[in-house]
């Protein structure tokens, strides 16, 4: 397998806090990696540091052989990184298909590929609606259809099974056993449901350190995971 990306000592404090602390991380091209842990536990600022929207206090970031630890964010997006975090403020005026074109072109891809972006995630039908007036599960996928139109190489997901429904998990993750087959993934996620099915590896963080990491199986069965996080 080839190495998307590796983080190297990868640290950050807020407030004397070190939210991130010296984390070392490898995630392989095709891979769906499960991002878990406790809140606090320092997600969400490990993967503002990948995606530029926190600067790097030290280590490094190396994305396809490439340090792109001090990259602006936006420079990060076209090397083929894309958060939801940053492009999930739709627009709710718009149209879905116009939220789609405009992720698109903020980068410069064709906004020709929304209609087929639509059509992956399920929203063809409803692509001349305005955004704001769908429910919040069709929302989400508006916005998971607006990082696809980056034509993404690494699709960080945080936390997107958050208020939807049993039907709606199940058709997230059918979306995204399809997505994975050309864009490698990212998962911050609480619903165990979803990182047991989904994830090729899981990364268990807990106090801005990896705790652990395998397989769904190995996690499972980790007795430090079971006593830090899934409540054994």
């Amino acid at each position: 397998m080839t190495v998307l990306l590796e983080t190297r000592k990868l640290t950050r404090s807020f407030g004397g806090i070190r939210a991130v602390d010296g984390v070392d991380f490898t995630l392989e091209a095709g891979e769906i990696r499960a991002l878990i842990g406790p809140n606090g536990a320092g997600k969400t600022t490990f993967v503002s540091l990948i995606c530029g929207r926190v600067p790097v206090e030290s280590g490094s970031i190396i994305f396809e052989g490439r340090d792109i630890t001090h990259l602006p964010a936006h420079k990060r997006v076209r090397l083929g990184i894309a958060y939801t975090f940053q492009i999930t403020s739709i627009f709710p005026n718009l149209t879905v298909r116009e939220n789609v074109e405009l992720a698109g072109m903020r980068e410069g891809h064709e906004a020709q590929i929304a209609l087929d972006v639509l059509t992956r995630v399920g929203l063809a039908h409803i692509a001349e609606q305005k955004a704001g007036d769908l429910a919040y599960g069709h929302q989400r996928l508006v916005e998971i259809a607006m990082g696809l139109a980056l034509n993404p190489r690494l699709l960080i997901l945080d936390e997107p099974t958050q208020g939807l429904s049993t039907a709606e998990v199940e058709a997230f993750i059918s979306l995204i056993r399809q997505v994975a087959k050309s864009t490698t993934i990212l998962l911050i996620e609480h619903n165990m449901q979803v990182v047991m099915e989904l994830a090729h590896r899981i990364t268990v963080m807990e106090r801005g350190r990896i705790l652990a990491e395998g397989t769904p199986e190995e996690i499972r069965s980790n007795q430090a995971v079971q006593q830090a996080y899934l409540g054994a």
